[in-house]
């Protein structure tokens, strides 16, 4: 009867372990997901596109989505230690990002 506890036991970890390992894998990047990261990056860039389109690259609305963009790459590094590149539609794992990537000067 001992031997039989076990075995239903081990089945059932096995079972608990294959339903966590399944829900890993298809859940994703954990921590820039739990915080918004790419989301909000992927704001600040559009919102920084519309401001350059209709205000002018040096608008004071271009610097302040410039400003918003560059914190959300940087609150993503430190909690991340990885930012959207949104133009690229990639994670990038390099704190080589370019303040002035969208001035088109």
């Amino acid at each position: 009867m001992r031997h039989r506890m076990s075995f239903v036991n081990w089945k059932a970890a096995l079972v608990a372990a294959t339903l966590t390992g399944g829900f890993l894998l298809f859940s994703g990047a954990p921590g820039a997901k739990a915080d918004g990261c790419q989301e909000r990056l992927v704001r600040a860039d559009h919102k920084l596109h519309e401001a350059i389109e209709h205000h002018g690259p040096e608008s004071r609305q271009a610097e302040h989505w410039r400003h918003e963009l560059h914190e959300a790459r940087e609150y993503c590094w430190e909690h991340s230690h990885r930012w959207w590149d949104e133009d690229g539609r990639r994670w990038r794992t390099d704190h080589d990002w370019d303040d002035h990537d969208h001035d088109h000067r």
